[in-house]
């Protein structure tokens, strides 16, 4: 190699199909392509990801996101230093898709394959675009998964805390289903609660009262199910106001909750004594404006840089499996061609493991 390190990255743990090719060089890492293929419009009438409809969309698309990642990136594949993938966590027919695509084209071609942890993608996003380093706190939150992690390492991570029962973007889903939004339901509900009233109804903040950074958002879930049936009960219906003000009093819990727990994962970080305390999100919640300005506001009080990538990444993508193949390859780490697809992959092995399993994907 010329110092230049390209990779092609496959990505396909839920319900996006995505091909990116990145480059890591002297002048830095660029993402030469991005490919992202969508399922929103399969599974909409299902009011969420159905595991055997994602799984068939996964492997119709998967070879044609590749095609069109090496294209834009205008590089033949024999250009690629190494092949990355996500190997899990995820649902396992999405995971089995890419993995066994990225297979075919290292068997091909006698590339590296690098299996990667989905996780460590959205983890490792803050090096891509900010060269953020080590150590740094990260909050990960997003449809399947929400857990604070402290990041020591490419393939070193020590998990604070994390959901017990559904992750965040779980409960933004399953409110919008409840309220009668589409999904996915995270932007619906945010839109819905511009125009509401966040103390109409007094939702609760679960495990607030409990020491630690772990989370829960189950019961959030349920209240708010049942201050909508009580509305329905008093008038027959609810009305947009209504949904509004539903909407802005669940995404306000979701903020202090999120908030709080945050607040005592840095405190614990901080502890360390880190020569630059950063702290990043990152994850599809993380495009939440509101959720994203609170935790900004944390960081500035705490003393810390606040980390968020841009809207593109926060969401599942392989832009970021690229990256953290890139990373693992540069620490001497390959998969043979017996590489499993995983439907659990904890980060921190240590960690005992988080309950519940999400129909976005298991916790890990």
């Amino acid at each position: 190699m010329d110092g230049t390190l390209t990779i092609l990255g496959i990505e396909s743990s839920c319900d996006d199909t995505a091909a990116a090719i990145v480059r890591i060089g002297p002048d830095g890492t660029q993402i030469l392509s991005s490919v992202v293929a969508g399922q929103t419009d399969l599974h909409a009438d299902f009011g969420g990801v159905v595991p055997e409809i994602a799984a068939r969309a996964h492997a119709e698309r998967v070879d044609i996101c590749v095609e069109d990642a090496l294209a834009q990136a205008d590089i033949a594949l024999a250009g690629v230093d190494a092949i990355a993938v996500t190997a899990g966590p995820g649902l396992i027919g999405g995971v089995l898709a890419g993995v066994m695509c990225a297979k075919g084209l290292a068997l091909a071609t006698g590339k590296p394959l690098i299996g990667v942890n989905h996780l460590a993608g959205h983890a490792l996003t803050p090096r891509l675009t900010d060269d953020l380093a080590f150590p740094y706190l990260l909050l990960l939150v997003s449809g399947g998964h929400c857990q604070f992690l402290l990041a020591e390492g490419p393939d070193r991570f020590r998990r604070l805390g994390g959901t017990i029962d559904d992750a965040p973007g779980e409960a933004f889903d399953k409110t919008a289903k409840l309220l009668g939004l589409p999904q996915p339901g995270g932007p619906a509900v945010e839109r819905a609660a511009r125009d509401g009233d966040p103390r109409r109804f007094p939702l609760p903040r679960p495990l607030l009262d409990r020491a630690g950074c772990d989370m829960s958002f189950s019961g959030l879930k349920t209240a708010l199910l049942r201050a909508r049936d009580a509305v329905v009960a008093e008038k027959g219906g609810i009305t947009v106001q209504d949904r509004a003000d539903l909407c802005a009093g669940f995404q306000a819990a979701v903020v202090d909750i999120l908030t709080e727990k945050s607040r005592r994962a840095l405190a614990e970080y901080l502890t360390l004594a880190p020569a630059q305390p950063a702290f990043a999100v990152a994850g599809g919640v993380a495009a939440n404006g509101p959720i994203r300005a609170a935790l900004q506001g944390l960081a500035k009080s705490a003393g810390a840089t606040f980390h968020a990538p841009p809207l593109a990444l926060c969401t599942d993508n392989a832009a970021m499996i690229a990256f953290a193949g890139a990373e693992a390859l540069q620490a001497g780490h390959t998969s043979g061609l017996d590489l499993a697809a995983r439907p659990r992959w904890p980060l921190d092995s240590t960690a005992a493991p988080l309950l519940g399993a999400g129909k976005k994907g298991a916790k890990a």
